[in-house]
């Protein structure tokens, strides 16, 4: 079948029949096509390019569809002629036929009838068109939640085809190669957590898990190291990616992290209260989430950034990732060698003169030394949501790094919390609250966390301070002190 903008409407639907259900639920626009008189007449003479003015739709995204569609029900190929050259399996096409196979998935169509659609129908596909599809299916309104949930189903699907292609050779010391690195590091835990359970399999043998607890104890808290693995790719690399317009991808894999930081939380806790069939489904489940991940880095994520970041994108992910730090291993001496570490006058954007304030005056050197020293965790957000500004304080307690400066805040969080940041946006910037709190304790240690809405002398909204503190001494305090007690 040969589509261009001179194809006749009717001679469309005569062919395929199927393609007015298409039609009429693509634009309202187009209902009048199921009048057998507007066939006969207009249908007679309309192309396909006279549809989509009068549907408000690009041409090229309309031939894209209506080639997807008519792929995805008869298998026949499907070849776009633009300005009389024929294009066959235009990118637009293949990415309606494969949303079409992950719709249907989610619908919970038999995989195997998939499966088979998809080698019918494609063959071959690019890690870089799985990220454009869940894309664009975020975009179409699928939440990124659903697409998570079936995530796992969507790389089965496509398997066979993306070990066709080579895994991407970054030189030593680049980020993609250091990740890489602790991708074995991480399967070499993983596999060593499975002989200890193949070793213990029955559920109910209390006596011989016990003589394994420890193990896995001191197992789980080295593989609790992936954590930094995945700060980095949250922190450095999404929002690189961020700049290129890619999100859906990101926003999946962050919300699959927190599912395996939470695996990890419960695994510990289960192995240690002796939870014999719990943790070991727990575990189970987790080494198959860490190294599925790594899979899916490795085949679409790191394939699909090795060929759309450019060097300078790749020198900004680099830079600031000795501040998150990295999971077991170092990056190897090579590419960038040495200039991963952003020093303090890198972060210094003031100039080197005294800066006139309201009570003073400091020079922009004074107020950056300032600023590292107050016992504070400081951020600061513009009026436009974007990050400009994070004290570089010894004792951090979040991770920060450079990678989030100019990033929206909202991405700077996971997608399970990020609708409590935009409201408390919207409602300082609305000016119906200043100030919003919350406490709670990590690792035993009690946590308070601040907002404030900044808002200049006439209360025009200027942006939000985030202000963290451990306050686990200051709940101590008790009575008075008011001498010197150094020795």
């Amino acid at each position: 079948m040969e589509l261009s903008a001179k194809t006749k409407i009717d001679d469309l639907l005569e062919k395929y029949p199927f393609m007015m259900d298409f039609f009429v639920n693509r634009a309202p626009q187009f209902k009048l096509l199921q009048s057998t008189v507007m066939r006969k007449t207009v249908g007679k003479v309309a192309t396909l390019s006279q549809v989509a003015t009068v549907g408000g739709i690009e041409l090229d995204r309309l031939l894209s569809e209506v080639a997807g569609k008519i792929m995805a029900e008869t298998g026949e190929e499907v070849v776009i002629s633009t300005d009389g050259s024929a294009i066959p399996e235009v990118s637009g096409a293949r990415q309606e036929v494969l949303k079409g196979i992950i719709k249907d998935l989610h619908k919970g169509v038999d995989m195997s009838l998939l499966k088979k659609r998809f080698h019918d129908l494609i063959k071959d596909i690019d890690p870089t068109e799985i990220a454009k599809m869940e894309q664009r299916l975020i975009e179409e309104g699928m939440p990124e939640s659903e697409i998570k949930r079936l995530c796992d189903v969507h790389v089965e699907v496509f398997k066979e085809s993306l070990e066709k292609h080579d895994i991407p050779a970054a030189p030593p010391g680049h980020p993609a190669h250091t990740f890489m690195k602790e991708n074995r590091a991480a399967e070499e835990i993983t596999n060593t957590i499975a002989l200890i359970l193949n070793k213990i399999r029955d559920s109910r043998d209390v006596e011989l898990f016990k003589q394994n607890q420890k193990d896995l104890e001191g197992l789980l808290e080295r593989l609790s190291g992936i954590n930094l693995h995945y700060l980095r790719k949250e922190n450095q690399l999404f929002p690189v990616l961020e700049t290129h317009g890619i999100t859906g991808p990101s926003e999946v894999m962050w919300a699959i992290h927190d599912d395996i930081r939470k695996m990890l939380k419960n695994a510990k806790r289960q192995v240690a209260e002796v939870k014999v069939p719990e943790a070991l489904a727990t575990i189970q489940s987790l080494t198959k989430a860490v190294n599925d991940m790594a899979y899916k880095e490795e085949h679409i994520l790191f394939p699909m950034t090795m060929e759309l970041l450019s060097e300078p994108d790749w020198i900004k992910v680099r830079k600031g990732e000795e501040e998150i730090g990295y999971a077991w291993v170092r990056p190897d001496e090579g590419w960038m060698s040495g200039s991963g570490t952003v020093s303090p006058k890198e972060l210094v954007t003031a100039g080197g003169g005294s800066l006139n304030l309201e009570t003073g005056h400091l020079t922009s050197e004074q107020v950056n030394l300032i600023l590292k020293h107050v016992p504070l965790d400081l951020s600061f957000v513009d009026d436009n949501d974007e990050v400009l500004y994070y004290s570089q304080i010894k004792d951090r307690i979040f991770p920060r790094s450079p990678g989030v400066i100019g990033r929206k805040v909202q991405n700077c969080h996971p997608p399970r919390s990020m609708h409590m940041v935009q409201r408390i946006l919207d409602e300082f910037r609305a000016g119906t609250k200043d100030v919003a709190d919350f406490w709670i304790q990590i690792n035993g240690r009690f946590i308070y966390i601040k907002y404030y809405a900044v808002r200049d002398d006439s209360g025009t909204y200027k942006g939000t301070l985030e202000a963290v503190q451990d306050v686990t001494e200051i709940q101590k305090l008790t009575g008075e002190k008011r001498l010197l007690d150094w020795e």
